[in-house]
Parts: C-alpha cells; sequence; structure tokens
C-alpha cells in the first residue's frame, strides 16, 4: 500500500458558509492526504469528516485576540502553531487567499514547507491604497507588501483559480512564472439537469449571491424592469443575504416588480430553485475599493445542471461559459444588454434549448472537480519535489 503525502490546507477560518468550494475541493483529492488547519473553527459548515485542527479558542478572550493580533503584526506564528504543523510532517502547505497566506508564510518558512497559494479575487483585485489606509482594519495594511514579499520567495508559487485573475495578479506585481491557473471545478455528479425540460419551466430568473456591490444584483433588478414589462409572467428569484438586502427590497417594492427574495439556502435548497428556473444571471461589477470576481462557482453549477447563463462576471464571462453556446456575457452596468440577453432566453425556446443542452455537456468537459484536483495534485507534486530539492541544497 503506496502512502499519501500530506498536505495541509490552510484557511484562518474553518470554514465560512460560503466557502463550501474549499471543502468540496479538499474532498474530491485522490492521492493527497489533506488536514485542514487554521486558528478558529466556524460551525456553520459541516466539514463531512475532513480532517481539521485548529489552534485558537472558540471564543478566544481579549487576552488571546491580542496574542494573535501580536503576532499578525509582528508577521511571526506562535511556536505551539510551528511545532504541530511540524509534526504532521506535511510536503506541501496550501493556503487559500493571499490574506490568508501572508498569515500562514512564517510557519512554513520555520518548518522549511513549499507553499502554494490560491488567490481567489478580492485578496488580489482590491486596491494597494484602500488596504494600506487601513480600511481592511490596521492589520491589514500591510497585507499588500507582505504579499508582494511573498511573491518573491523562491518555495512560494500561486495559483489563480481564473485567468482573468491570473492577468489581475501579474498587474499586482506577483511574477509571471511564479503564477498558474487552476480551475476548482464542481461536483457535476450534484448537479445534473432536473427532471423538467428547460421549456416546461416557467419564465424565472434565479440570482444566487451575497446581496453586496460586487454582486450587482441592483443591474439586474433594473433589467427586470424591461423584462416584465415586455414579457408578462417573467419572474426574478433571489437567493442569499447580506448588507444591500433591504436597499434591494426598496426598490422592488418602489417599481412594483415581480421578484422574490428566498434569503440564504442550504445547496440542495439552491439546486431545487435551479431545476425550476430558465435562466441564472449574475450581473457582477468591480466594487469601488477594486474587488472583483475570480470564477463564481455559481454559474458552473448553473450550467452544469443545464440552466443558461447570463453574466457579467470577471472570468465568468469568457472562461465560464461558451458565449453563445451555453450563455452570454455582457459588459458589467449595461442593463439594456443584460435586459435583451434575459428576454432572448425568456422568449425563445429553441435558443433556450440548444444553450442548456450544451451548458451541461461543457461543465463536465472543462469544470468537473476530479480533473481540476488531478490538475491541483500535480502542482502539489511539483511543490513536494522544490521542496525536497531546496532541502538537499
Amino acid at each position: 500500500m503506496v502512502l499519501k503525502k500530506k498536505v495541509v490546507v490552510w484557511r484562518h477560518e474553518i470554514l465560512p458558509y460560503s466557502e463550501t468550494f474549499i471543502k468540496e475541493q479538499v474532498r474530491s483529492y485522490q492521492r493527497w492526504e489533506p488536514v485542514l488547519a487554521g486558528v478558529t473553527r466556524n460551525p456553520g459548515l459541516d466539514l463531512g469528516g475532513i480532517a481539521a485542527r485548529t489552534f485558537g479558542s472558540t471564543e478566544p478572550n481579549l487576552v488571546e485576540r491580542a496574542g494573535w493580533a501580536f503576532h499578525r503584526w509582528r508577521n511571526t506564528m506562535p511556536q505551539t502553531v510551528v511545532r504541530a504543523l511540524k509534526a504532521d510532517m506535511a510536503s506541501v502547505l496550501h493556503a487559500h487567499f493571499g490574506t490568508d497566506a501572508v498569515r500562514a508564510w512564517p510557519a512554513a518558512k520555520a518548518i522549511g514547507l513549499p507553499m502554494l497559494v490560491t488567490l481567489h479575487g478580492y485578496d488580489i483585485t482590491i486596491k494597494r491604497a484602500w488596504w494600506e489606509a487601513g480600511h481592511g482594519g490596521p492589520l491589514n495594511m500591510k497585507y499588500p507588501a507582505r504579499l508582494l514579499r511573498l511573491g518573491q520567495e523562491p518555495s512560494v508559487c500561486f495559483i489563480a483559480v481564473s485567468d482573468a485573475i491570473k492577468a489581475e495578479a501579474i498587474a499586482y506585481g506577483i511574477p509571471a512564472d511564479k503564477l498558474t491557473t487552476c480551475y476548482i471545478g464542481i461536483d457535476t455528479a450534484k448537479f445534473q439537469p432536473g427532471l423538467k425540460s428547460i421549456t416546461e419551466r416557467p419564465r424565472r430568473v434565479l440570482f444566487v449571491g451575497r446581496l453586496v456591490e460586487k454582486k450587482g444584483c441592483i443591474y439586474l433588478l433594473e433589467a427586470m424592469r424591461e423584462v416584465s414589462a415586455r414579457l408578462p409572467g417573467a419572474e426574478l428569484v433571489v437567493v442569499g443575504d447580506g448588507p444591500l438586502r433591504n436597499e434591494l427590497i426598496r426598490f422592488v417594492a418602489a417599481h412594483d416588480l415581480p421578484v422574490r427574495f428566498l434569503g440564504r439556502l442550504t445547496p440542495p435548497e439552491v439546486k431545487r430553485e435551479l431545476d425550476m428556473s430558465r435562466v441564472f444571471c449574475l450581473p457582477s461589477v468591480r466594487a469601488q475599493n477594486g474587488d472583483l470576481e475570480g470564477l463564481p462557482i455559481a454559474i458552473l453549477e448553473a450550467q452544469s445542471c443545464g440552466v443558461p447563463v447570463v453574466t457579467s462576471a470577471s472570468g465568468g464571462a469568457t472562461e465560464g461559459i461558451e458565449p453563445g453556446a451555453t450563455g452570454f456575457g455582457f459588459t458589467e452596468r449595461d442593463v439594456g444588454a443584460l435586459a435583451e440577453r434575459l428576454i432572448s432566453i425568456l422568449a425563445d425556446d429553441v435558443l433556450a434549448t440548444r444553450l442548456s443542452r450544451r451548458a451541461s455537456a461543457f461543465i463536465t468537459e472543462k469544470f468537473d472537480i476530479r480533473l481540476c484536483t488531478l490538475r491541483l495534485e500535480e502542482l502539489y507534486d511539483t511543490m513536494a519535489a522544490l521542496g525536497s530539492r531546496m532541502k538537499r541544497d
């Protein structure tokens, strides 16, 4: 029996509810043994048996919080954490998000572990000046400088979740030869077309996402004014919650729009909504501070279920769909173009059927999580070999 090599997957908080994609990626490993490691445990997401360890209290007191803050400020890691990670005898440390990578690096460096960093979106697209002005908190003011220093470390390499994020990272200052695009992918066995064909469904548009600026839900609501005027019976279902919820609800009421807000749903509940929808829409934009989508998992799940997608999301409008074959991209904030794309799919059964049939196959070919994770494990192999060479030298 061949023993699997071990990888420590670092996330400061294990794991926020919105990061099911990390859980699913870790569960799909074939050749590597993962250990989730971090400081705090979020009980909101069931890890499904994945090995995990945390180094802080569930409810840290003031002294403990001050201790962690002190280490972040000094760019160090407590020796208890370093010793525990060393005892794991891992070959690679994989940190998700650049913000967590700069926290984990002192431990990886002390142990001599090569580190792979996945850049997801906000961690590389938010403007440096925003961080440095303290808008992300005083302890993150040095984040841009520390991330760029990581880019110069021989034993650190980066994964971009899309080519769009790779381009953003290069523009930020990460060396191009340190970057590789590796999609996270989805479990296509879980997200399969529903029993009802796309043309048997009501003229329903589905939005799934946090109700924050970069998700652009307000532009979809504006487009629905035109959609509902030209297609009586058309409706929008909004799944998700966030700080803009009340503002969006007021907009719907003021314009008497056919929109229902369902709040946050579980993955099975989202799947049921997909099976009752004719088109999925994610009108994402670049936020004022630079925050930008990487490659939204939601648009992959929708297409895997045979639901055509209309999106302006960075990466999503190009890499994440097959334009004209599985859905349509449009320029962000272009409400007129968005309305026309939605109407074309809602009103044309032939077009909707063609897009639906191709969508599922496209995701299976390009974004099946098993294929994507094989690529990730190959990167682990490369990093482990790099670590071995550096130790010999």
